[in-house]
């Protein structure tokens, strides 16, 4: 008898559980009644560089499109692409000259690009000494700490040089044994004459009295492709309302960006960038906000994507030129952008 009513007692605490458990998870998959899609998306690096997309989260943005998203980070574009390719996520925010690399391989269903987040490069070009009167022939013969082979980084430095007639391999050494995120805690060891340094290395090193940022590669590059928001070919073909109102969600970020003071986005984005004072992160933003680093909208364009290529194949990178209609769908970054 007494095991009959311990057998029901068990049964009893197993339903429960199962129904708490239940509750629970559609309490967590629906907001105001509304059901919620969860949606992974790994990003290549936790910057202030991306700062709409982090309005985008921090306002609500994805929840009021229908979506429950959970941010990875991948650290690098190829760990980024590893996680999209795989399945690990749906989404992947990187450098498009990923997508045109893993075309070019042969894969089967390859990840194309549907939304482009900055136009401009993030970097910025950091001395020892304050260089007022600097230009890019001072690099001759110096070390600078550069990027990944094959990178947007590595690849726009380069492009920049070639520009001002300065040809990489020969006329100065580039470093590129040191991890992204390791570079500026090298050049303040005393590590190069030079250093390329995204957000907040570069305004850390200033802050420290380790370095002064001298020039902004994305000002001297011109408007490029940085970033973009990419999936595989069939999970968008299977889930074009998810990826359309993923896109909304990233218009309103870009529309808030555009309408609000540096001092503003500052403040919304904050949450996610806890390690970094509110005047850092308002001087960061500020610098990038001045610059016109993000788009009005995010339409990859045409003539954006040809650039790509150029510079891929400046940098020796280029092994085919997969045509636009192949690698960029615009049509839910148009959508977003009428609404």
């Amino acid at each position: 008898m007494k095991k009959h009513v311990f057998r029901c007692l068990s049964a009893f605490i197993c339903v429960a559980a199962v129904l708490c458990s239940a509750l629970l998870t559609g309490c967590s998959a629906k907001k105001d009644g509304q059901e919620l899609t969860k949606v992974t998306l790994n990003e290549v690096a936790h910057s202030i560089f991306y700062a709409p997309m982090y309005v985008a989260i921090e306002e609500g943005y994805f929840q009021e499109e229908g979506i429950d998203l959970t941010l990875v980070t991948g650290f690098g574009a190829d760990k980024t692409m590893t996680a999209v390719l795989s399945g690990e996520a749906d989404i992947g925010f990187m450098g498009p000259e990923t997508t045109v690399y893993t075309y070019n391989e042969g894969a089967q269903d390859y990840v194309v690009n549907f939304a482009q987040l900055t136009q401009r490069a993030g970097n910025f070009l950091v001395a020892r000494k304050e260089m007022p009167d600097f230009t890019w022939n001072d690099l001759k013969g110096k070390e600078v700490l550069g990027g990944r082979k094959g990178g947007m980084p590595e690849m726009i430095f380069e492009y920049i040089l070639r520009q001002n007639g300065i040809e990489p391999s020969s006329d100065l050494s580039i470093d590129q044994s040191i991890d992204f995120g390791s570079t500026a805690a090298a050049f303040a060891s005393g590590k190069g004459d030079f250093s390329v340094e995204f957000e907040p290395g570069a305004t850390s090193l200033e802050l420290e009295g380790s370095g002064y940022v001298i020039a902004s590669l994305g000002i001297d590059s011109g408007y490029v492709p940085y970033t973009a928001f990419s999936a595989k070919a069939d999970y968008m073909e299977n889930n074009p309302q998810v990826i359309q109102s993923f896109t909304n969600a990233l218009q309103k970020g870009m529309d808030y960006t555009r309408s609000h003071t540096p001092e503003e986005i500052a403040a919304v984005i904050a949450p996610q960038f806890k390690e970094t004072d509110s005047q850092t992160l308002t001087t960061i933003v500020k610098r990038y906000h001045e610059q016109d680093t993000w788009k009005e909208n995010l339409v990859f364009e045409e003539d954006s994507y040809l650039l790509l290529l150029d510079i891929l194949s400046d940098a020796g990178e280029l092994t085919g030129s997969p045509a636009y209609q192949e690698l960029v769908d615009t049509s839910y970054a148009e959508k977003a952008s009428d609404k």
